[in-house]
């Protein structure tokens, strides 16, 4: 198969190309002669930091609803993390749970974190020989029983595990000592409680752990100008840091948030105006990597209306990314800004070499989406399992047409074309 664009997103830039396909390869890719604009053919993107929840919790989820959202948003690889499942991806036995779950009902290519949590330090080499991409762990209280936060002597023990196998850690970074209860149900007091200094020092105390022991380590869900500072001075020190931002908070801020729409509680929270600028400004700069979306879906019951405190925090956007960042940034971005961002850098972090790039040798793994096209968010068509989203009737720019998984066509902007052809990475 021969896929042909005047607008294709390459390593070195946006070009007319023939991208030549063969058995879901790319074999080679040629150059055309220029032609009225038409569609970008980017790299299928790389989603690091989808919550899946299944087993146990596929009421929340599931591989088949979730991997059908991600057809439909251009997202062609997805990393599931290890918790929200029961059980939780901490030991081989419940990572072969989750595959049997997943074998033959995804359609999208599908990889695995583990976990990180007290006392299981002893199965981290056998997960790595099972297959999972890196490990995720939590230095605060992660919402599920079965799956505990760390604290540093935890961190010492599983550092140079990690760092002897060549895995990141992945860091969900708020300290425990700089959180307080909510003082009321509104969303002022969910943001007051967890406070931009709490992300400050759980990165400073994992960035000289890293730095101690030569690991890995990558930052989840950077959500304030202050945390992507102390990332920051953590490159500048030389640690193997890496970091993310998520696209709500890219997109939204609090003081645009409805009273107690509590669709928009993630953790840590949507802050104000100047973090969402901040945000952006460190990811044009290089000091954060990445953009993934945490996909935390939930029961509508579970995010109870007008309660910040007692709510489910978790935004489900894994349909929405591409758009939602592009609608923001489309002024200050290009098509190929936002590849590195949301496909080459996402595989990398994840050791995905043949995912992320249009390359010879890559999966043909691609989404075509025209970036002027405006549209509505309608929630009952989106294919997550459930509605709820605080993207809710607005309008973004750019438009999935199609999304090819190694060389098949999964989406055809409409609708899913073929079934279960995802693979378990």
């Amino acid at each position: 198969m021969i896929l042909r664009s005047t607008r294709v997103v390459l390593p070195d830039g946006v070009r007319p190309a023939a991208i030549h396909i063969d058995n879901g390869t790319i074999v080679r890719v040629e150059p055309i002669d220029g032609a009225p604009e038409s569609s970008v053919i980017s790299p299928g993107l790389v989603d690091t930091h989808v919550h899946v929840n299944e087993p146990g919790r596929t009421d929340w989820e599931g591989f088949d609803t979730a991997t059908q959202a991600a057809a439909a948003g251009g997202v062609t690889t997805i990393v599931d993390m290890p918790l929200n499942s029961i059980p939780a991806t901490t030991e081989v036995g419940a990572l072969e749970a989750k595959r049997a779950a997943a074998r033959g009902r995804v359609h999208v290519d599908v990889a695995f974190w583990g976990g990180v949590v007290p006392g299981n330090a002893s199965a981290l080499d056998a997960l790595v020989d099972a297959g999972v991409r890196g490990f995720k762990c939590f230095l605060v209280p992660s919402g599920v029983d079965e799956f505990a936060h760390v604290g540093e002597a935890d961190l010492r023990d599983a550092m140079p595990i990690l760092a002897r196998r060549g895995v990141p850690l992945l860091v969900h970074a708020e300290d425990p000592n700089g959180l307080t209860a909510p003082t009321d149900a509104t969303s002022a007091a969910w943001i007051a409680s967890r406070p931009p200094r709490a992300e400050v020092e759980a990165i400073r105390l994992v960035a000289r752990l890293a730095g101690d022991f030569g690991a890995r380590v990558h930052i989840v869900h950077v959500s304030s100008a202050e945390a992507a500072d102390a990332v920051g001075a953590a490159k500048a020190d030389g640690v193997r840091i890496t970091a993310e931002t998520c696209p709500h908070y890219l997109t939204f801020a609090a003081d645009e948030i409805p009273s107690g729409a509590t669709e928009y509680k993630c953790a840590p929270p949507i802050r104000e105006a100047r973090h969402r600028e901040a945000l952006w400004a460190a990811l044009r700069a290089g000091t954060l990597d990445l953009v993934a979306t945490d996909h935390s879906p939930s029961p509508p019951s579970m995010k109870i209306p007008g309660d910040f405190a007692r709510s489910w925090g978790g935004i489900a956007s894994l349909e929405l990314s591409l758009s939602a960042v592009w609608t923001v940034d489309r002024r200050q971005s290009t098509v190929d800004t936002l590849a590195r961002w949301m496909s080459d850098a996402p595989a990398a972090l994840a050791g995905l070499s043949r995912k992320g790039r249009i390359a010879e040798g890559y999966d043909a793994d691609f989404v075509i989406w025209d970036p002027d096209i405006e549209w509505t968010v309608d929630p009952a068509r989106l294919r997550q399992r459930h509605k709820l989203t605080p993207y809710a009737n607005r309008t973004l720019r750019g438009r999935v047409r199609a999304t090819y998984v190694r060389g098949v066509e999964v989406w055809d902007g409409a609708r899913l074309r073929q079934a279960n052809t995802g693979q378990l990475l």
